[in-house]
C-alpha cells in the first residue's frame, strides 16, 4: 500500500511539474503579442480583409446565379479558413525557435519534453480563438447571421476549433523539420492551392464535376459545409458523397490528422538535429 502511494505521488508531481512547464511555455509564447502587437493584429486581421475581397468581388455574380446571399455563403468558409491559415504561424514560430537553437535550449533543461509542443499548442489555440471572435465579429458587422439553434452553432464553432487543432499538429511537424526560412516560405506558397480548391469561396457544383469531387474531399471544405449546414447558411447541392457526409468528415478528417501528425510531431521533437 505504501509503495502504491508512492507511486502515485510521483506520478501527480511529475504531472503537476508538466502543467506547470506547460503554462510557463503557453506564458513564453504569448509574450509575442506584446512583442510584435503589429504582427499579431495583422494575423488576426488578414482573414476579414480577404474575406472582405471575395465579398466585393463574386458577391454580385453569386447572388445573380443562386438568388442566395453570398455573404452567408461565404462567413462559415472565411471562419474555417482563419483556422487553416493558422497552420503558417505555428509552422513559422515552430521553425523559428528550431533554427534559433531556442528547442534545443528546452531540450537541455530539466522540464518535460511534451511541455515545449503543448504550451507551443496552447497558445496557438488562445491567439486562433481570438482571431475567430475577430472574424465573426467582423461578419455580423457585414450583414451575416446565423440561423439555427444555439446548440447547432456552438457545435460548428467546436468543429472549427477542431480543425485549428489537427491544422497546429502539421504546423509543429513542419516547422521542426524545415531547415530553413526559405523552406517555410516555400510550403507556405503550397498552402495556398489547398485553399482555393475548397468550397470556401466558391460553390463547387460551378467546377467541372471531377473538379468539384476533389475540391469536396478536401478537409477545408468538409469543415466549411458542415459549418453551413449547422448555422443554417446556404450550401450547395450534394455533388459527391464527400458533400453528403460533410459533417461526418469534419470529424474524421482533422481526427485522422491529429493521429498521423501527433506522434510524428512528437518523434521530430525527440530527434531534431539542426
Amino acid at each position: 500500500m505504501t509503495a502504491l502511494t508512492a507511486t502515485d505521488d510521483g506520478v501527480l508531481d511529475r504531472s503537476r511539474r508538466a502543467l506547470a512547464d506547460t503554462w510557463t511555455i503557453t506564458l513564453r509564447d504569448l509574450q509575442h503579442w506584446r512583442n510584435r502587437p503589429g504582427m499579431i493584429a495583422f494575423n488576426w486581421l488578414f482573414p476579414v480583409l480577404l474575406m472582405s475581397m471575395f465579398i466585393g468581388l463574386l458577391g454580385g455574380a453569386f447572388g445573380a446565379a443562386t438568388g442566395a446571399s453570398y455573404i452567408d455563403f461565404v462567413m462559415p468558409g472565411a471562419f474555417a479558413m482563419a483556422m487553416f491559415f493558422g497552420l503558417e504561424g505555428t509552422m513559422i514560430a515552430v521553425s523559428t525557435d528550431a533554427s534559433r537553437g531556442v528547442t534545443d535550449r528546452f531540450r537541455s533543461l530539466p522540464m518535460s519534453g511534451a511541455a515545449v509542443t503543448a504550451g507551443r499548442c496552447v497558445a496557438d489555440m488562445i491567439n486562433s480563438a481570438v482571431g475567430l471572435t475577430v472574424v465573426v465579429m467582423a461578419g455580423l458587422l457585414f450583414g451575416w447571421r446565423p440561423e439555427s439553434a444555439a446548440p447547432a452553432i456552438a457545435a460548428g464553432f467546436a468543429l472549427l476549433l477542431l480543425l485549428r487543432f489537427a491544422m497546429l499538429w502539421i504546423g509543429v511537424f513542419i516547422g521542426l523539420k524545415t531547415k530553413s526560412q526559405e523552406a517555410v516560405t516555400a510550403i507556405q506558397v503550397g498552402v495556398w492551392p489547398l485553399l482555393f480548391l475548397s468550397s470556401v469561396f466558391i460553390d463547387t457544383s460551378t467546377m467541372p464535376r471531377w473538379l468539384g469531387t476533389i475540391a469536396e474531399a478536401n478537409p477545408l471544405s468538409a469543415t466549411a459545409t458542415a459549418v453551413r449546414e449547422l448555422f443554417g447558411n446556404p450550401s450547395f447541392a450534394g455533388q459527391s458523397w464527400f458533400a453528403d457526409n460533410a459533417v461526418l468528415l469534419a470529424v474524421v478528417w482533422p481526427t485522422l490528422i491529429v493521429l498521423g501528425f501527433l506522434p510524428l510531431s512528437a518523434s521530430a521533437y525527440r530527434h531534431l538535429r539542426r
